[in-house]
């Protein structure tokens, strides 16, 4: 069963079934039985392994998890050097569509967070010269980048190869050559995927599943949902994965620097950079169709620039700024942390093709660079900052990259295809392996879930 043909009621009863609350009814009690005696490494303590890990435990399996970094979260920590109410998350800032649905959502309630809603209405632009923008020309730019990726959208045949840049030049050129609308392009579009629209598909840019109601903040930080997931997990940090031998009749044997562990299964939840770099040796190679989509599947970055500074040079009633600059992606949208915080912090975010190119920064030059940006809007205004924090996603090790994305020519299958089973004793897992979620943590979360699954129907 591929995912797409999975729904939601099977991820609803899996929540439970991670949660532990599925074990205290008759159904639980049975599965928990059927996996005594059975064991399972998960490589990777972020969501999606953490997720596959509590449900399998919960289900009576020896489980160990191995994580290369020296935390869990993987791409979900949460730094509060910026203040007391100011929390910096260094990977996934937000949870998307939390309705009561989504799953990150439930995991959120489950540890009592508080939230604050993000208004993307509350916005003013600039001009890279400090020009500020009325209402009415941010409407039109709102509308034509609509009507433009709406006339792509009516256009394309599924089979379409095209980037979305090229299709736009071909369908609608004049987005291209409005500055306003390129921002948006690439604030809006190109943040959302994680991906330049050179490089995107245009046919499934936009065709991924979204939950209901307006993108929150976790005020409280985001990570707080890991310990109850984490809690009576055999977890060793620091512990990078060096290979995978495995063998339908024998089994799998995962190899460290502190030794090799031989188990039943081996759940593989690192993220998509990490695999396309081969820095996990396979034996035998992954199959031909699975490392094929590995290597089609786009995986790029998203840039954080955390500037606190003494005193605010900006409206602190504005939530987010966008600054139109040349170089596409560029520091191009802001948040202001005075909306739901004391402290004076702007968050900006470079996009696209601009952000392995800031993340190759050293944090000093990120910095001048971001202040370059801000200094184009509010001059000699703008103080140096007291701190600052960056991440720099494409070239830590552990991850090359922050989240997936369709590129053109490409489509779902990829995605969903890299999560069947590999000799029925490999599993995959992540944001990668669901095209309806990617780029989530609910998409995480549910293919770890699914991973556990799949190992419980093949241990029974």
């Amino acid at each position: 069963m591929t995912q797409r043909q999975l729904d939601r009621r099977f991820f609803l009863k899996a929540a439970l079934f991670a949660s532990g609350a599925l074990a205290a009814t008759p159904m639980g009690r049975a599965r928990a039985q059927a996996l005594e005696g059975t064991k399972v490494v998960v490589v990777g303590a972020g969501l999606s392994g953490l997720a596959a890990a509590k449900a399998l435990k919960n289900q009576g399996a020896e489980i160990i998890v191995l994580e290369a970094k020296p935390h869990i979260g993987g791409r979900l920590l949460t730094d509060w050097s910026l203040g007391p109410d100011a929390p910096f998350e260094v990977g996934a800032g937000w949870i998307h569509g939390p309705s009561q649905d989504n799953p990150t959502k439930q995991l959120a309630d489950a540890v009592g967070s508080t939230y604050f809603t993000t208004d993307d209405e509350n916005l003013v632009v600039y001009s890279a010269d400090g020009e500020e923008w009325d209402e009415a020309e941010i409407e039109e730019i709102n509308e034509t980048w609509a009507e433009a990726l709406g006339k792509v959208d009516e256009t394309l045949e599924l089979n379409d190869r095209r980037s979305l840049r090229d299709a736009l030049s071909d369908l609608y050129p004049e987005a291209l050559s409005d500055p306003g609308v390129l921002w948006a392009l690439s604030a809006y579009t190109e943040f959302s995927k994680g991906a330049p629209i050179e490089d995107l598909s245009a046919v499934y840019h936009d065709d991924d599943e979204v939950f209901d109601l307006p993108d929150v903040v976790v005020a409280n930080g985001y990570d707080s949902i890991l310990k109850p997931i984490a809690d009576g997990l055999d977890i060793r940090l620091s512990t990078p994965v060096r290979s995978i031998w495995y063998d339908e009749d024998e089994g799998v044997k995962v190899t460290t620097d502190q030794g090799a562990i031989t188990a039943d299964y081996v759940i593989c939840s690192v993220p998509l950079g990490v695999l396309k770099a081969g820095s996990i040796a396979f034996d035998p190679p992954l199959p031909d169709e699975i490392q094929s989509k590995i290597d089609r599947v786009g995986f790029n970055s998203v840039t954080k620039l955390a500037l606190k500074f003494t005193e605010p040079f900006w409206d602190i009633e504005t939530q987010y700024f966008g600054i139109i600059t040349e170089e596409k992606g560029r520091w191009n949208y802001w948040l202001n942390y005075r909306t739901f915080s004391k402290e004076n912090v702007l968050l900006g975010l470079s996009v696209g093709a601009y952000a392995p190119v800031a993340d190759r920064m050293s944090d000093e030059q990120m910095k001048a660079d971001g202040m370059d940006v801000l200094r184009g809007v509010w001059g000699d205004a703008v103080t140096e900052p007291v701190q600052m924090l960056a991440t720099h996603w494409s070239t830590d090790p552990e991850s090359l990259g922050a989240y997936a994305y369709p590129r053109p020519g490409g489509g779902p299958s990829q995605f969903d295809g890299m999560a069947e089973p590999i000799e029925d004793r490999v599993f995959l897992c992540g944001e990668h392996t669901i095209f309806d979620y990617a780029g989530t943590t609910h998409g995480a979360y549910m293919t770890g879930l699914r991973a556990a699954e799949a190992v419980i129907d093949e241990a029974g």
